[in-house]
């Protein structure tokens, strides 16, 4: 049997952009997707603290340390500039395995975006 656990995390970050007019995606700093061990195109769930939206996309990585997290495309439409986010990704795994495996979660600064 196979289950879908969290495999990563980034728990509260500040959204910085919201571009409309990008093909989609949301473009995330680079040394936060290392950190909370996600690679570019990863499909992620995304949660908005201020009004509750919940969605998902997928990952493009931005300016290391930039602290960039800008929701592209009609995901703009669901966030704005100083929105607090949590962002996702779940990984299948096999039941024994899940019961032993630990996510990558980071708490970044929600004022600067940038690891502690």
């Amino acid at each position: 049997m196979y289950v879908e656990v969290v495999k990563s995390k980034i728990h509260r970050v500040t959204v910085t952009e919201a571009n409309l007019n990008y093909i989609g995606s949301i473009t995330i700093d680079s040394a936060l997707m290392e950190a909370a061990n996600l690679i570019p195109g990863e499909k992620v769930a995304i949660v908005d603290n201020n009004n509750g939206e919940r969605f998902e996309t997928y990952v493009i990585p931005g300016e290391p340390n930039s602290g960039m997290i800008c929701l592209n495309g009609a995901a703009a439409r669901k966030v704005q500039p100083g929105d607090i986010v949590i962002i996702m990704a779940y990984a299948w795994m096999e039941f024994e395995e899940a019961k032993q495996f630990k996510p990558a979660v980071i708490f970044p600064d929600t004022a600067t975006n940038r690891l502690i």
